[in-house]
């Protein structure tokens, strides 16, 4: 019987020592039973997931540990999300990740406008199709959406997340494309004053998308298949676009959960039973859950505590039926200090290749652990050796 592999991620797990966890990482102060039992019959190293003069982005980190080098293949994290909308690019066109965000007197509130349903988000792209006609809005989940300029050259910009609670004037876009770009976000700001979806989130108490806030820009990267690579049969479960989009560029499986948002509120176990099932026919499955990621961005502790535990419970179950080859880590950290990512190195756990001294799933016991620190690119052949 051919053997099976399965990575779970658990998006921005990774974090500091945190005083109101009495010196604990969340990790490290999270009940993680599974995840304990990994490293404990298994073996830990470090993973350095972000390479040197790259920013600490989900993108870069899941490409490599995907197999694929972003020194090589990377070309911006928009057209790796229009491949997860199925947008076909032309050859002149330039994807962005666009963001509805939440500014409060020129500074950056809320990355995500409160975490803006996508039905609320349609509506707004809607209104700004009409005001700027030489731009193509694409609607996705929540407040992550695509803008694609036809003609682009590409532009220098900065993820929002990245400036929460600063102000944007240093941080607009610029060279390239730039110009363009701005012009978009002032037109959105424009459109959504007084737009009856932000005049009812007000209403509601809730933060209002003051505008769009493109970034990370690209042409269509070209990835050669995972099964010509590896020569195995892939797939990838989550609900965030960017993993969708690489699964889609590599010529993966996707596995829609129903249930799956990825925030907070994911059905965690929902995961597990499309992880079990399609372990079935497949070798391979990349698992990812985002809402530890979310937590960390919130700078919440206790919620990415809970966020970790949910994640642990999902491994639990699929512990139960599984006897394939797994590994557990988290892309970067998202540390509750900065809540944005940094390219600091994360410990991994695999079980099913040998035995270390590691006891429990956490940064401090993955430095100690056998298998040293590797690059990403270096994860699966690790796994499949």
């Amino acid at each position: 019987m051919e053997k099976k592999y399965l990575v779970i991620l658990g998006d921005g797990m990774a974090d500091e020592p945190l005083a109101e966890l009495g010196g604990k990482t969340p990790l490290e102060y999270a009940h993680t039973p599974h995840m304990d039992r990994i490293a404990r019959e298994g073996c830990m190293g470090m993973v350095q997931t972000v390479p040197e003069g790259f920013e600490a982005g989900s993108d870069i980190a899941n490409l490599g540990l995907l197999g694929y080098d972003p020194r090589t293949c990377y070309t911006g994290r928009g057209p790796l999300e229009a491949a997860s909308m199925q947008i076909e690019l032309g050859p002149s066109d330039i994807a962005y990740r666009c963001n509805l965000v939440t500014l409060r007197d020129g500074v950056m509130a809320d990355f995500s406008a409160g975490h803006i349903s996508s039905a609320e988000g349609r509506e707004l792209l809607s209104s700004l199709k009409n005001a700027v006609p030489s731009v193509s809005f694409y609607p996705g989940i929540s407040y992550r959406n695509l803008l694609v300029l036809h003609g682009g050259s590409g532009s220098v910009t900065l993820p929002p997340h990245d400036i929460v609670g600063r102000e944007i004037v240093s941080f607009l876009p610029r060279g390239g494309d730039g110009t363009a770009l701005i012009s978009c976000m002032e037109k959105s700001r424009e459109v959504f004053s007084g737009h009856p979806v932000n005049r009812t989130r007000i209403a509601a108490g809730k933060p209002p998308a003051t505008q769009v806030w493109p970034w990370s820009g690209g042409k269509t990267p070209s990835l050669p298949p995972f099964r010509e690579k590896f020569g195995k049969s892939g797939g990838v479960i989550s609900a965030v676009d960017l993993l969708q989009g690489i699964a889609r560029c590599a010529k993966m499986e996707v596995i829609t959960v129903p249930g799956a948002t990825g925030y907070l509120d994911t059905d965690y176990q929902a995961k597990a039973r499309y992880a079990l099932s399609a372990l079935g026919h497949l070798d391979f499955l990349y698992l990812h859950v985002e809402a530890p990621d979310e937590a960390g961005h919130l700078g919440d502790a206790r919620e990415k505590v809970l966020a970790i535990e949910r994640v642990d419970a999902m491994i639990g179950t699929i512990m139960q039926d599984f006897s394939g080859i797994v590994a557990v880590l988290p892309d970067h950290p998202t540390p509750i200090r900065l809540k944005t990512h940094t390219a600091d190195p994360v410990p991994f756990a695999v079980y099913g290749k040998g035995r270390d001294e590691t006891r429990a799933f956490s940064e401090r016991e993955g430095a100690r652990g056998r298998c040293g620190t590797i690059r990403a690119t270096g994860l699966l052949p690790l796994l499949f050796s």
